[in-house]
């Protein structure tokens, strides 16, 4: 039972002594003041008894401190009144020491817990579709699902994390089209760099789409150009198929490595295509789904949605059917006990019907699914597409941003490899901190200055203050100066020792609501109280007693900002 936990039972139990049974205690809150000097948690408690005990709030958190005062445990040093009737709990000194003691001691395993031990969660996200760029929706979509999967795996489940790509359907067939319209261009194309075919690709696919949406006869030549795809019926429609598909996906795999994500398994459109009709037909049979005009679809305004189509009039299965085969079969290879979706947020509501869908057909499975929508991520000129090739691509913004800091550290005394190295780990960094310090379904815009910043609220900002922590504790080491944190050593409990130990329970808030933003945000509240404490004390001195305490504060916070950064999947350079 952690410390919070504690405090909330003897709580409930005093509550209890005022004559309030066990069943009728209200959801009183716990939490953090705002200020560190109102306490280390405050409760409401008295307030929300009010009505219950017909008195005031100030007369009952007068009763409720006289009795916590006669049951108090070792760990908290004072307890007093507030305001209206809040109740401040104030820690010992005893109590801090002891928690920055297993900082030290647990290293890389401090925050981690066993909530979800033995379980397994399978997690999708990222899902780039081949003939079409990367962009920088993937780039936000893979942060969220990478730190959304450390983080889960931190509670000691078993994380398997895939992708999900449209390898068939019409974007396919709208890049083809194009390719085909500029047929003796192609064979020059292949002798070119994986990087110019894969331009080449990307803009055809930018022309099929205009051609489609502005050429009635060019539409018709793609619907069918689609059905032809997904038969496989010719050769030579094949083979360009296979070759745009290989450049895209070798294309993707290189962003994963920048990006540091492995997946265990990429999923296809084209793979779970037999799911996807099995599971159509079976949602026939059972009256889920019907046939409409030649077409099956789901009638969603019986259930308060709205109709989806799931197999066209031309027999070809949609995006919603290919999707359900998908549910089915990730159930099928992976036996999860839960199973997390993140996409972009404009797909809230055809989640909303394909999960209902999927509880008819397979309530176990739509039970153990989340889906979390995310946000967009904008620049001044607003909202991009793929469609109109109005895009950044994913390659494109990381590129942009490590020739910045490359510009910044021309004339540091580096190596051309350190510099190189360092600059793609505080890019990659600055753009995952800019997209997880937001709550997830909140749109972002992008903004260079603020995001490559060394001063607070970036990703280089918090990278910067373990590099300087580093620095200090090889000071240290130098000087002889081991952290210790024996009592006659140790300073006045401040706000960077408060800070640390809060970070378990972070952690298990940022896992429990899907929300790496309670951790970004907590991480540059650390960092800022570490610059304070650095910027208000010597650290390293021999002849200060204090010395190995304030080192052991120094590793206490390298670790903590380490495995946070860590669960953000942001890496730390050696130098910086």
């Amino acid at each position: 039972m952690n410390i919070k936990e504690q405090i909330t039972d003897l709580i409930k139990k005093a509550v209890i002594d005022l004559g309030i049974s066990e069943v009728d205690i209200p959801a009183f809150t716990l939490e953090h003041p705002d200020e560190m000097s109102h306490g280390d948690f405050a409760t409401n408690v008295a307030l929300m008894l009010s009505k219950p005990l017909k008195k005031s709030p100030v007369q009952i958190a007068k009763e409720i401190v006289e009795i916590l005062n006669k049951n108090k445990i070792s760990e908290v040093d004072k307890i007093e009144m507030a305001g209206p009737g809040f109740i401040n709990f104030y820690l010992s000194p005893s109590y801090f020491m002891g928690e920055v003691k297993k900082i030290l001691n647990k290293k890389e395993l401090y925050g981690q817990n066993d909530i979800l031990k033995k379980q397994k969660t399978i997690i999708e996200y990222t899902d780039p579709n081949p003939f079409k760029e990367f962009h920088i929706g993937h780039l936000m979509s893979n942060s969220i699902g990478e730190a959304v999967s450390r983080i889960i795996e931190a509670f000691g489940s078993k994380i398997i994390r895939v992708s999900y790509g449209g390898d068939v359907g019409l974007h396919v067939a709208k890049s083809i089209y194009a390719v085909l319209e500029q047929e003796s261009r192609i064979s020059e194309v292949k002798k070119n760099s994986p990087k110019e075919q894969l331009t080449f690709w990307a803009k055809s696919y930018v022309e099929g789409s205009t051609a489609y949406e502005n050429n009635p006869e060019a539409k018709a030549e793609i619907d069918t150009l689609n059905k032809v795809i997904f038969d496989k019926s010719d050769e030579h429609i094949n083979k360009l198929y296979e070759w745009g598909r290989e450049i895209s996906i070798e294309h993707f795999q290189e962003v994963f490595k920048r990006l540091g994500t492995h997946f265990a398994h990429n999923f296809w459109e084209s793979e779970v295509i037999t799911d996807a009709l099995k599971a159509v037909d079976e949602g026939l049979q059972k009256n889920i789904l019907e046939k409409s005009q030649g077409a099956v679809i789901f009638k969603g305004e019986n259930y308060g949605l709205h109709t989806r189509v799931f197999v066209n009039s031309k027999g070809v299965p949609t995006y919603e059917a290919k999707e359900l085969g998908l549910g089915v079969k990730k159930m099928e290879l992976y036996d999860f006990d839960s199973s997390i979706v993140i996409t972009g947020n404009e797909q809230d509501d055809y989640f909303k019907v394909l999960l209902t869908v999927i509880g008819l057909l397979r309530p176990k499975v739509k039970d153990k699914t989340v889906h979390i929508g995310h946000g967009m991520l904008r620049f001044a000129t607003g909202k991009m597409s793929s469609r109109k090739g109005n895009i950044i691509t994913g390659i494109s913004l990381l590129d942009q941003v490590k020739e910045i800091i490359l510009e910044k550290m021309k004339d540091r005394d580096f190596t051309s490899e350190e510099k190189e190295l360092m600059a793609e780990m505080i890019s990659v960094g600055a753009i995952k901190y800019s997209v997880l310090k937001q709550v997830a379904g909140s749109d972002i815009i992008f903004d260079f200055d603020k995001s490559l910043s060394f001063e607070g609220d970036s990703g280089p900002y918090l990278q910067y203050a373990c590099v300087r922590a580093k620095s200090i504790l090889e000071k240290a080491e130098k000087e002889g100066i081991k952290a210790n944190m024996n009592s006659e050593q140790k300073a006045e409990v401040g706000e960077l020792p408060k800070l640390l130990i809060r970070f378990p329970e972070i952690v298990e808030r940022a896992g429990k609501e899907y929300a790496p933003h309670y951790l970004a945000i907590y991480l540059t509240e650390l960092a800022s109280a570490f610059s304070s404490f650095y910027a208000q004390e010597i650290v390293v001195d021999k002849n200060d007693p204090k010395s190995p305490y304030k080192v052991a504060l120094t590793q206490a916070f390298s670790i903590v900002m380490k495995n946070g950064l860590n669960l953000l999947g942001i890496k730390v350079p050696e130098k910086m």
